[in-house]
């Protein structure tokens, strides 16, 4: 059975105040005040720029607010923060989101609409200019707009990101709020820039007003304004040098201040993400401090491809902030397990733990998996095992670290709770390896002993005293922790080719999908 949804742990002091909000709304609907009524559909139906919408009506008289993302393909916290704040539950008014204005670009990472001239290749410059007619350009924005003229909504969000913080390069539109300069939007402008920067600490990062010259001719919300008489702003995130849990949330922050000045939500709403809804393993991907290479953007990959899965990626606010709650499945990736740790602080790796140890399901790969040991007084101990690691004296070179081996590809085989668990992959299995950890049991009287589901028949060395310390040993394994489950990987099967289906199954056993690790003992 899958672990329960919407745990309610002592960590998720925001997700708790949260359902205050919901359950108030409930309470509103049944003694007939209120019906919430929610409906979705697609705009360019049938053609490659299909783009889907969500409306939430609330049955309580109020604004019509249109939130967009995803118009630039290359900006991708626009799209993935209005699939967040489409959950929202609102108190009054009518909430549309469109998130993904050019679903093509997305899918390749591209600023433009793929395919379209360089005339019309810039969806946001697509929409009826100023002293022009009302009339859009392309396929794609000529549904958008009809879509948004039908709606005529009261205000419009438009998400994106710049290439660089405007603070510091004024080529960049990157981390500012761009709207027309009116004493109402002024004052709104204000409060949301307030809000924002509280969490910003690093001064050549923060969010700048911009009202000067307005939004951009031919943009979304410069044509909302002048065309369909609503007032709007263009929130901008940056995605150089931050990962999307920080931008996806920044974008939280913004349009959530704005909702409330316009009363339509509650105290609470930024830290919400997923739906209790969703039928999908919902995947908690941290992204933040610590991470390195490839992992997360291997992860998405991987996950995204099937609708099995629905990832997020989180951040130590995040986590601290209690959202795990909200999932099914944290995974941490490759990089530094100390680091991770630094970055999420006491207070995550307790919410982790909580999480866990309440039905949550985690994967560790590489630096997750020195994480989730019970080895350092930095790790999560939810898995009974300790790393070979210290200092040695190498003669000639000097005193070196043990858990620096080398990566390159090694060999791996699957023991039979392996192969029931991550699939039957018979014989040696060819992975790739990048200073993972080096398991055995920590012998802990309160933790579970782990199950080997995979074992290392190769290894890598740079020291004498690493050869032979690596073959034989545990390469995946899984455990128990509290009514949770846990699963730690050393080496890279994310960065595979071939073992997409070992991480799959892997992400979807923690979830709950299958029985007990110790079923077959």
């Amino acid at each position: 059975m899958r672990a329960m949804k919407w745990r309610d742990t002592t960590t998720v002091i925001s997700t708790r105040a949260l359902l205050v909000d919901v359950l108030v709304l409930m309470l509103l609907v049944g003694v007939g005040r209120a019906e919430v009524s929610r409906t979705s559909g697609l705009i360019a139906e049938g053609s490659k720029w299909e783009n889907p919408y969500s409306i939430v009506d609330s049955g309580v008289e109020g604004p019509t607010l249109l939130i967009t993302g995803g118009l630039h393909g290359n900006e991708p916290a626009g799209y993935r923060a209005a699939e967040q704040i489409r959950h929202w539950p609102i108190r009054c008014g009518k909430l549309i989101v469109v998130p993904r204005g050019n679903t093509p670009g997305l899918k390749q990472g591209t600023r433009w609409l793929p395919g379209e001239p360089d005339a019309t290749r810039n969806a946001n410059r697509n929409f009826p200019k100023t002293g022009e007619p009302n009339e859009a350009r392309s396929v794609a924005i000529k549904a958008l707009w009809k879509f948004m003229q039908d709606q005529s909504p009261d205000w419009v969000v438009d998400l994106h990101e710049g290439f660089d913080f405007n603070i510091v390069n004024a080529k960049s539109d990157g981390s500012s709020i761009i709207y027309f300069d009116t004493p109402e939007m002024q004052e709104l402008a204000a409060k949301i820039h307030n809000d924002v920067n509280s969490t910003i600490a690093n001064p050549d990062r923060r969010i700048v007003k911009r009202s000067k010259s307005g939004p951009i001719n031919g943009g979304l919300v410069r044509a909302a304004v002048e065309r369909l008489g609503a007032r709007g702003f263009c929130f901008e995130t940056t995605y150089s040098k931050q990962p999307i849990s920080i931008r996806t949330r920044q974008h939280r922050i913004m349009v959530h201040r704005l909702m409330r000045e316009l009363d339509m939500v509650g105290g609470q709403g930024v830290n919400l993400m997923t739906s209790p809804d969703d039928e999908a393993i919902r995947v908690a991907v941290y992204d933040a401090g610590g991470t390195g290479g490839k992992g997360v953007e291997n992860l998405e990959r991987i996950l995204e491809s099937k609708p099995t899965f629905l990832l997020h990626h989180v951040g130590p606010e995040d986590i601290r902030a209690g959202v795990l709650g909200q999932f099914d499945v944290v995974i941490f990736p490759g990089g530094s397990g100390s680091k991770e740790a630094a970055a999420i602080g006491r207070d995550g790796c307790a919410a982790v733990q909580e999480f866990v140890g309440s039905g949550g399901g985690y994967v560790g790969i590489c630096a997750g998996a020195f994480l989730a040991t019970a080895k350092y007084d930095w790790s999560l101990a939810l898995v009974d095992a300790k790393t070979f690691t210290g200092n040695r004296e190498i003669p000639g070179v000097g005193v070196k670290s043990m858990w620096f081996r080398g990566s390159g590809a090694v060999k791996m085989e699957l023991t039979d709770e392996g192969r029931a668990i991550l699939g039957d992959l018979p014989g040696l299995v060819e992975v790739r390896y990048a200073n993972g950890p080096i398991l055995s049991s920590a012998g802990k009287e309160d933790l579970p002993d782990y199950v080997l589901l995979a074992v290392f028949r190769t290894e890598i060395s740079k020291y004498e005293p690493q050869e032979g310390t690596m073959i034989d040993t545990p390469a995946i394994v899984a455990s128990e922790f509290g009514a949770g489950r846990a699963i730690a990987i050393s080496p890279h099967p994310e960065a595979t080719a071939g073992l997409e289906s070992l991480v799959q199954r892997a992400v979807a056993w923690v979830a709950g999908e299958s029985g007990s690790v110790y079923d077959s003992q």
